[in-house]
């Protein structure tokens, strides 16, 4: 079974899907006899090989956005990490300030 066979969706395979539609409205019989197979064939190799290369642009256009959000989630982590960092130091130059202003007995 074919998707639907929409001209504007499958643009590659305009000619093929025009030549089985044609054949098929030609005479009953010869689509009820496997007549237009060759016709058909034509267009399940083309349907195919574009279904294939949407695949392969899916995928690249996938990885490149996992890349970016990577780089993304990897930036965030730097900066809680130095967020961290920067508070720890904080608290622990508090800690020194408060000692050094308490008054020793």
């Amino acid at each position: 079974m074919h998707p639907q066979l929409e001209s504007e969706r499958f643009i590659s395979c305009h000619e093929f899907i025009e030549a089985l539609n044609k054949c098929h409205q030609q005479q009953f019989y010869k689509k009820m006899f496997g007549i237009c197979n060759n016709e058909k064939d034509a267009l399940t190799a083309c349907l195919k090989s574009a279904s294939l290369q949407a695949k392969k642009h899916h995928l690249i256009k996938n990885k490149e956005k996992r890349e970016k959000l990577e780089t993304k989630w990897k930036q965030l982590d730097d900066d809680e990490d130095d967020m961290i960092l920067k508070v720890i130091l904080e608290r622990e130059q508090a800690k020194k300030a408060m000692e050094g202003s308490l008054p020793k007995d």
